[in-house]
């Protein structure tokens, strides 16, 4: 008799545990409308947790129907009854039984199994809790990946940019050296050409050389800043590749801890799992939608991993591809360098060919200047022949003036003597003659 109350109290917390998960699945079904997608699946774990621990009981209870409708056996029956009872409930339920059997009323008994259903929800309840702080920080790691990514993919643009005006400047050297080039060979033709000259302006030459110097020293220290820019370019990099390892290291530690994070989670869901496995196995039907649940959640496990895999391949191809660039990097200083040495000894040729070209050009000026004097004087020489070419013209005009005149004079004396004695007009034509040639010597 006293098992048959054990079962009707079995039977009515059986009922009591059927109307609360009504009334959690009716409050869920009414706030599913008001909230997120992500509120909906927490609560829909949490009732799936809640039928679980619900059907804890409900298997007992209808074995305890099943009793109770039976017709009561003899004392051989019931010993029988006892020890198959013993077989199908388990270690766990049969200890719950006797801890209830051991109460006196079933006011008592009802409250223990309330308590018991209670501390398993509670648990289940701080489980999901764990599984949601896990997941919030996972997603907070994998933020923080993709914003490391960035500043490398920033980084690996910056490099690209540094390459790039390395090179603008080996080009522009090269520029600079075939246009070295094809002015020495210009100043080589100019030099053949003008030796001749050379050996006067030998003083102008050494004060020439040393007004070089100067302008040599400053150029050489202009070439020293650039170097020293360079310098710093070259340390700036450096640094913002410590930074980044020290970045990477930061991201090492932090996956550390979410591997043991989950570890510890993996730890607590087998002790989960071991705590329910032997009450699980009264539950055949349910089972199989918590094992199809479990399964999913496995699968989501697993595509984790393989995302946690493709993420370590990617940052091991990252650090190849780091260590190559570094490779490249050494290369690239050591190219530096010997382009620096040859760039030396372009400048100091460059500067041996412009002073033998500044002297050269001081050689034309000079020879410039004595041609414009000497055209100056053609001109002034020019001048004085036009003058002295129009005074000539005026001459020339008066004595064929003259020699007019003469000769209207010559026509006059000799009619003139006919009348007059012979001695005069011969004196007279004498004092002509001898004016025409003081005019003609004049001329």
């Amino acid at each position: 008799m006293e098992e048959v109350g054990i079962y009707g109290l079995a039977v009515k917390a059986n009922m009591l545990c059927n109307s609360q998960s009504d009334n959690i699945r009716h409050c869920q079904d009414s706030s599913c409308g008001s909230t997120d997608n992500k509120h909906s699946l927490d609560k829909n774990e949490d009732v799936t947790f809640v039928t679980k621990n619900r059907n804890l009981v409900s298997p007992r209870e209808e074995t305890s129907v099943q009793h109770a409708q039976a017709d009561i056996p003899d004392g051989r029956q019931v010993s029988e009854h006892n020890s198959n009872k013993e077989k199908t409930f388990g270690k766990e339920v049969f200890l719950l039984m006797q801890a209830l059997n051991t109460l006196s009323t079933p006011e008592e008994k009802l409250a223990a199994l309330c308590k018991k259903y209670a501390d398993l929800l509670e648990e289940s309840r701080n489980n999901q809790k764990q599984m949601r702080i896990l997941q919030k920080k996972q997603a907070e790691i994998v933020k923080e990946k993709v914003r490391l990514q960035s500043e490398h993919s920033k980084a690996v643009l910056t490099r690209g940019k540094l390459e790039s005006l390395c090179r603008e400047l080996q080009r522009h050297n090269k520029t600079l050296k075939e246009e070295n080039m094809h002015q020495a060979q210009e100043e080589e033709e100019s030099r053949k050409e003008a030796v001749a000259h050379f050996q006067i302006s030998l003083n102008e030459i050494e004060t020439q050389l040393q007004q070089r110097d100067v302008h040599n020293t400053r150029l050489r220290q202009e070439n020293i800043e650039l170097g020293e820019k360079l310098k710093k370019l070259i340390e700036q990099y450096a640094l913002r590749e410590e930074h980044i390892n020290k970045l990477f290291k930061h991201k090492e530690l932090q996956q550390q801890l979410l591997d043991a994070r989950l570890q510890q989670t993996t730890q607590l869901i087998k002790e989960a799992d071991e705590k329910h496995q032997r009450e699980r196995e009264f539950l055949l039907r349910e089972a199989t939608e918590s094992r199809h649940k479990y399964e999913q959640m496995k699968q989501q496990e697993a595509q984790l991993k393989h995302q946690l895999s493709v993420y370590m391949d990617k940052f091991e191809e990252f650090r190849t591809t780091m260590a190559k660039s570094n490779e490249l990097f050494t290369t690239f200083r050591q190219e530096t360098e010997k382009m620096t040495k040859k760039i030396k000894k372009l400048e100091k040729e460059t500067i041996i060919w412009r002073t033998k070209w500044e002297n050269n050009n001081k050689i034309l000026l000079q020879m410039a200047e004595e041609k414009a004097i000497c055209d100056k004087e053609y001109n002034a020489f020019q001048i004085k022949l036009e003058r002295l070419e129009k005074l000539c013209r005026a001459l020339q005009m008066e004595r064929n003036e003259l020699s007019e005149k003469m000769e209207v004079l010559k026509d006059q004396v000799s009619v003139k003597a006919a009348h007059v004695d012979p001695a005069v007009p011969v004196l007279h034509s004498c004092v002509v003659v001898g004016s025409c040639k003081g005019t003609e010597n004049l001329l």
